[in-house]
């Protein structure tokens, strides 16, 4: 039985993970449990390539990544469903921050999707695979 499930989804692949999200609300809606669905964005504050880009320009990442979070959860499950979601937008390593969202929100399950493998990633791909690795709790993984 789950009580909360993280959904991770990467924007800019809008409709490939609009399975993955809508399995993730499936999986909520059989428990009751809360639905958080995030995503991440790569950080580029702490290289050299930071010196490339305005000093907002992280924060003006973050609202229009969470804009569109937000977007894709109503256009894909509806507002009255979007309005009991909880988005959350993270910078960093994609595999990291879904293993620090699921600590820190007591997730039960997560659920990510897994597109565009290489055959060097057996078939899953790279953050799939390390989130199913690494996670201490069940990863339920869509195939795109």
């Amino acid at each position: 039985m789950s009580v909360s499930v993280l959904c991770a989804v990467d924007i800019s692949n809008r409709d490939q993970d609009v399975g993955v999200l809508r399995q993730a609300a499936r999986m909520a809606d059989l428990d009751s449990a809360r639905l958080d669905v995030m995503t991440v964005l790569p950080d580029f504050g702490e290289t050299w390539v930071s010196g490339f880009f305005e000093k907002d320009h992280h924060d003006k990442a973050i609202e229009a990544a969470h804009a569109q979070l937000v977007r894709l959860c109503t256009e894909t499950l509806g507002e009255e469903r979007n309005a009991s979601i909880r988005h959350v937008v993270a910078t960093g390593t994609a595999y990291k921050e879904i293993l620090k969202v699921a600590d820190a929100a007591r997730s039960d399950l997560i659920v990510v999707g897994a597109h565009k493998p290489d055959l060097r990633d057996y078939l899953l791909g790279p953050n799939a695979s390390r989130v199913v690795r690494h996670a201490p709790v069940s990863v339920f993984v869509v195939r795109g």
